[in-house]
């Protein structure tokens, strides 16, 4: 069962996990400060993954740019992250997803990454794009297990070999 809420301008979703409790996603930007709180664990935990290259990757993933996040919520508190933001003008970039340690393995990343793409489809988008890295192989578990498939490396990633890109058309 899918409990949709609105609440001012903020479409608000919530799936049940397991029998125990609801997960609750929430539409918002990226001036959320639970947004901000869960990126800034995401970056600490990729620059200790992607060490001396932390710097290079960081700078493609600025948020003041980003309008559309999703968040995911257990018990009124914000569990997991991902966003989209244009790439193209039938395209856009999947960005900032991060689930803690602790909530990893339960299919709430899956739950933000479709709430992400049924947006980028209502706002008239025909794919998804993103990059992520080697050293995040469960983030390439994740996407491959969502229908994703490995593409060359666009723009700022061409050359990188660390990086690993994929697409879904929606």
């Amino acid at each position: 069962m899918i409990k949709v809420h609105y609440s001012r301008s903020v479409k608000i979703l919530a799936f049940p996990q397991k029998i125990t409790h609801m997960i609750q996603l929430i539409r918002t930007t990226s001036e959320h400060k639970d947004f901000v709180k869960l990126v800034g664990e995401l970056d600490k935990e990729l620059a200790e993954r992607d060490g001396a290259e932390h710097t290079f990757f960081a700078q493609f993933n600025k948020i003041d740019k980003i309008k559309h996040v999703v968040l995911a919520y257990e018990n009124k508190e914000a569990i997991a992250c991902g966003a989209i933001k244009a790439f193209d003008k039938s395209s856009m970039e999947v960005k900032r997803m991060y689930s803690r340690k602790e909530n990893r393995g339960k299919g709430i990343a899956s739950q933000v990454l479709h709430e992400l793409e049924k947006w980028a489809n209502e706002l008239g988008y025909k794919k998804c794009v993103l990059e992520t890295g080697i050293r995040q192989p469960e983030a390439i578990r994740l996407y491959e297990k969502n229908g994703y498939t490995l593409i060359p490396n666009y723009g700022q990633y061409a050359e990188v070999a660390d990086s690993r890109c994929f697409e879904k058309k929606l």
